[in-house]
């Protein structure tokens, strides 16, 4: 019965000037902009556009850092960052005026936009730090580096035993692990967001097979190792204010076994391995690396500009929240009797995906409210919206609602349930559901078998399945038995 459903459950972001603020507000970001407005004409780079070492403790001293080893380092990563966004544009050393082998930079076309841009020029300035910052926490280790130098005092990359995109594609996984575990908490509580992530179980979510039962001990230490080497990531990641962490404790560092214990879920504090969480702004940006891979990845919001028939087959299979969180956007765009009307026209339809369809229909004309009246009431005689509108009608109080003919509550009763299996709602509930409408109607088997619905052989075989009575059951079997010799299938 179901339809193609989205990868990805979809995520409920703040707006873009919200995003934008907090992007403006990532230190790394901040840095880089501070360093754009203090970069003169004719500042001097080396080859590559770094900063050349003389001017690094002056730009340490500009971001507010001590002119020490340390604050030279902050001040390079953030130049970087400053050049690779378009906040400092660099000028080749062939085409400068200076005699030696230095370039110039100076402030980049992209430094207006800081405060004149859109929020999206902003957010896109962002994403390319991200890039930067990605590459950076991929790269090989300064220790491994060391160690791969050989006797010509060059890099040995067999030695090395670095691959940039297997690096690459597993951290994008462990990103993606960690957005599904966002956006699927926040759709319980009504967006309430999940805690920090352990780094064990974020790691082991990588490593440890599905269908493994104890990890080996070969397993724990892949495990293990990934912890140190995401450790050193999130370090790197969370100046851009894509992630909120708390570092591996260092003094774990010294204990042998204490990482391997951690891997098999043996410590109580498991907050001394590392906690990580996608702060808003990484869930976009997060995000925006999966759409790019081609993943389908939703956000609410999506679909306010679309048609109700997008509507409807968009939120299909969408968490309860979000799909009333989308629904409620999409009709504060709208007329309500107008909006009402395009809802009821698109969840017609005899094609597998209709009775999830009026089932989100009937939610959405929950949300319209009572203005929606008058186009409810015109599909009452409408064979496939007629027990809906009824429905809703009767809930509202509403008065002069027509008693349904038999076929119509039976007609409903099926669509109901095709909806029903099609969301794959909890068991229990199903089961309450099928055993409600028997209970509710003598004879139900009788004549649902005869209810002209593409779906009633499917209906019945699935309550002969859900019903806790045996008894039951078993009439349930033969009248899907019946309605499938009926309709030749």
């Amino acid at each position: 019965m179901s339809s193609d459903r989205p990868t990805l459950p979809p995520v409920r972001l703040p707006s873009d000037a919200e995003l934008a603020r907090d992007a403006l507000a990532a230190p790394l970001l901040a840095r880089a902009v501070r360093l754009a407005r203090w970069a003169g004409p004719g500042t001097r780079v080396g080859a590559g556009g770094e900063l050349v070492e003389e001017l690094l403790p002056a730009a340490a001293e500009a971001l507010g850092l001590a002119a020490d080893e340390d604050g030279a380092a902050y001040a390079s990563e953030a130049w970087r960052i400053a050049v690779d966004t378009g906040l400092v544009e660099v000028e080749d050393p062939a085409d400068g005026d200076d005699d030696g082998d230095d370039g110039t930079a100076a402030a980049g076309h992209n430094l207006p936009l800081v405060t004149g841009g859109a929020p999206q020029d902003v957010l896109a300035l962002w994403l390319d730090g991200l890039e930067t910052v990605f590459a950076d926490a991929t790269a090989p280790l300064l220790d491994d580096l060391a160690d791969a130098i050989g006797e010509n005092g060059e890099i040995d990359l067999d030695a090395l035993d670095w691959d940039p995109e297997r690096e690459a594609d597993f951290l994008d996984g462990v990103l993606g692990n960690l957005y599904l575990l966002t956006v699927s908490a926040s759709d319980v509580g009504e967006g309430a967001g999940p805690g920090a992530v352990p780094l064990p179980a974020l790691a082991a979510s990588m490593i440890v097979p599905d269908d493994m039962g104890e990890p080996t001990d070969d397993i724990l230490e892949q495990v293990s190792e990934a912890m140190m080497r995401l450790d050193d990531q999130f370090r790197v990641l969370e100046p851009i204010g894509l992630v909120e962490y708390t570092p591996v404790d260092e003094a774990l560092m010294a204990e042998e076994g204490d990482a391997d214990a951690a891997a098999a879920g043996d410590d109580e504090d498991v907050s001394r391995y590392g906690l990580v969480k996608l702060t808003p702004l990484g869930l976009y940006g997060v995000r925006a690396r999966l759409l790019e891979a081609g993943v389908d990845a939703p956000a609410v919001g999506d679909l306010a500009d679309k048609g109700a028939d997008a509507l409807l087959e968009g939120v299909a299979h969408f968490p309860e929240a979000s799909a009333r969180a989308e629904t409620a956007q999409w009709l504060a765009r709208r007329e309500p009797v107008a909006a009402a009307r395009e809802l009821l026209a698109a969840a017609k339809g005899a094609d597998a995906g209709s009775p999830l369809r009026r089932l989100r229909c009937q939610q959405a004309l929950t949300l319209a409210g009572a203005e929606a009246e008058p186009a409810v009431r015109d599909v009452l005689d409408d064979p496939e919206l007629g027990g809906l509108a009824r429905v809703w009608l009767a809930e509202r109080g509403a008065a002069d609602v027509p008693v349904p003919p038999e076929s119509m509550i039976f007609w409903l009763a099926i669509d109901t349930i095709a909806a029903q299996l099609d969301a794959e709602g909890e068991l229990e509930e199903l089961q309450d559901l099928v055993e409600g409408l028997t209970g509710q109607h003598s004879g139900f088997f009788d004549a649902a078998w005869r209810v002209e619905h593409p779906a009633t052989p499917e209906v019945l075989e699935a309550m002969g399945r859900l019903h806790r009575d045996k008894r039951v059951a078993k009439a349930a079997r033969k009248a899907a038995f019946k309605a499938r010799s009926r309709s030749g299938g």
